[in-house]
């Protein structure tokens, strides 16, 4: 019997967040379509390999695939891994922290057949959850739900994969990997239609202090992104550079010489720059979070460091990928 849909999620030792997700694809209401799952591993996984096999024991029948890369690749290599193996005519794409709602497939087929087009993609509907007072870490996540286009829940026919060879496994993480997808697609002239009946819920999963420094390190690839795509970038990434943080860098190195070369004339408008700016940031970082004091306290001290590490990643990722980007 063929496949309609092929469900691809990509994961790496995180078996208590993917049985979550399968559980919910298991529930899903498919009254008129077929599908099947392919969950790839990035790397050796002994711990998901079986909890996969203990749910297809379970579920006997149920058409549900295990592969695993020989090496970690990034999630767009197990993506492309999962959606070359699979053989549905439509690939649907979540992540193994998402849980999908009950017609969330049956949301993509029904748009898709109303379509007469084999090469189109599709972008569903992602709910994340956060409380009325979120800390920083939380407020960023939540931005998922008005991405464009993103991994966490997206769909396109395996001609659509095929016309811009799958995802570009230049990118090692799991950032800007689907954006470049999408503007490979638009510059194809694939048509990505919203389908709001698709719908996704992706909770907030428990960071560590400071995670917001570790984070920086993805600017690096968005050079790679400007590189490839620097009008869709520009357009719908970031408009302009973060000037604040230049502001930061400089007026420090301003400050730096003005005390070596005993210049108070410099020194004082350098440290006035430099703390107008990182309070600037701070503040705007600090507006409708959590208003506890482990939480401010982290604010201060990321805030600081953040601009000195993001120029650093970018200043990486420009020369890495040879592109003039700021």
């Amino acid at each position: 019997m063929a496949v309609n849909i092929s469900v691809v999620i990509p994961t790496l030792r995180r078996p208590a967040l993917l049985h979550k997700c399968l559980n919910a694809i298991l529930a899903q209401h498919c009254p008129d379509f077929s599908f099947d799952v392919t969950i790839v591993s990035d790397g050796p996984d002994a711990a998901t390999e079986s909890l996969v096999q203990k749910i297809k024991s379970g579920h006997p029948g149920f058409p549900l695939y295990f592969h695993s890369l020989e090496k970690k690749a990034g999630p767009a290599a197990a993506r492309n891994y999962g959606w070359k193996k699979s053989t549905g005519e439509l690939i649907v794409f979540t992540d193994d922290d998402c849980i999908p709602s009950a017609t969330w497939l049956a949301g993509y087929w029904t748009r898709y057949r109303a379509n007469s087009q084999n090469v189109i993609a599709f972008t569903g509907k992602v709910e994340v959850p956060i409380p009325a007072k979120p800390t920083d870490y939380e407020k960023n996540v939540s931005h998922l739900s008005t991405a464009e286009f993103i991994t966490a829940n997206c769909a396109c026919t395996r001609t659509a994969l095929e016309l811009v060879d799958g995802f570009d496994e230049a990118f090692p993480v799991a950032w800007r990997e689907d954006s470049d997808l999408q503007f490979r697609l638009m510059k194809k002239q694939v048509a990505i239609v919203n389908v709001q009946q698709a719908a996704v819920c992706h909770p907030v999963r428990p960071a560590s202090w400071g995670s917001s420094l570790r984070d920086q390190q993805k600017s690096m690839f968005n050079a790679l992104l400007f590189k490839k795509h620097p009008g869709f970038y520009r357009k719908r990434i970031a408009e302009s550079p973060v000037w604040n943080y230049y502001v930061i860098f400089f007026s420090t190195i301003a400050a730096f010489l003005a005390a070596v070369f005993a210049a108070p004339a410099l020194l004082a408008p350098a440290l006035l720059c430099w703390l107008l700016a990182v309070v600037g940031f701070l503040f705007k970082r600090l507006k409708g979070t959590d208003p506890s004091v482990s939480h401010r306290l982290e604010m201060i001290v990321t805030s600081i460091l953040i601009p000195y590490l993001s120029i650093y990643w970018t200043i990486r990722g420009a020369l890495r990928y040879k592109v003039f980007f700021l």
